[in-house]
């Protein structure tokens, strides 16, 4: 039977509590996750892809089932060279529905073979973004129950140079 594989991608500058719970939530779906890092040509990102990529990974060492890898060009290409049929997308508020929609539409015309599903984090991590993240740590807010200890060290180090 074959494994059923979806891609989870994303800037994730960096990686959040939010974004594990949607992996995890995936899991419970999919056989296979891959996470992947996008290169997003509308960001500014203070983590390079290698960096980021690196981040995940050692978050997510635990867990069976996710892989992590990047990715610069089409979402939808990426998933039909993976072989994945899905592509997740998590939700947090409506803000973030008309823009996901919009997406999810655009890659289903580009590829009918790949479907986007939406997931939704868990209450405790509803409202976390990699944005607001960055800009508590800039202003020297505790972010320790917001991302995996290693990413707050890494987010830290990378902000004092500023």
């Amino acid at each position: 039977m074959e494994k059923r594989k979806a891609i989870y991608p994303g800037s994730f500058d960096p990686v959040t509590n939010g974004h594990l719970d949607l992996i995890k939530s995936a899991l419970s779906i999919f056989d296979e996750v891959i996470v992947v890092v996008a290169k997003n040509f509308g960001k500014n990102t203070l983590f390079t892809v290698k960096e980021r990529v690196a981040l995940i990974q050692k978050a997510v060492a635990g867990l069976k089932g996710v892989s992590v890898d990047s990715l610069d060009g089409l979402t939808v290409n990426y998933a039909v060279e993976k072989r994945a049929k899905t592509i997740i997308r998590g939700l947090r508020a409506t803000s973030d529905f008309d823009y996901e929609f919009q997406m999810a539409l655009t890659n289903r015309k580009l590829c009918k073979r790949v479907e986007t599903i939406f997931l939704m984090p868990s209450e405790s991590h509803f409202y976390l973004s990699s944005k607001l993240i960055k800009e508590i740590a800039v202003l020297g807010g505790n972010i320790s129950e917001f991302v995996p200890p290693h990413v707050a060290v890494r987010l830290q180090e990378k902000l004092s140079r500023f």
